[in-house]
């Protein structure tokens, strides 16, 4: 049986648009990459979370980060201990 990540993970992907999910720690030790999703970008990712949870420490939820380009957006969400990029392109 897949673990629940997995499973969340896979159908993150089914989701219109969506080309690549990554789930990283606290540390940036990379915990799972599928689709577009780099590996080598797990440390990047658990950095950018936490630089910009810095911006608003009084803040109790975490900020979503959106990192816009020609080629696409990333979505940067931490919940509890985990952090997870997705990548999308536009769908039309």
């Amino acid at each position: 049986m897949e673990d629940p990540l997995e499973s969340h993970l896979e159908e993150t992907l089914n989701n219109p648009g969506v080309v690549g999910v990554l789930c990283t720690d606290k540390q940036g030790l990379c915990l799972t990459a599928k689709g577009t999703a780099s590996p080598d970008s797990a440390g990047l990712v658990s950095a950018i979370a936490q630089q910009a949870s810095q911006l608003l420490p009084d803040n109790n939820s975490a900020p979503v980060i959106c990192i816009e380009s020609d080629k696409g957006n990333v979505m940067i969400k931490t919940h509890e201990d985990i952090t997870m990029a997705i990548h999308k392109m536009p769908t039309y």
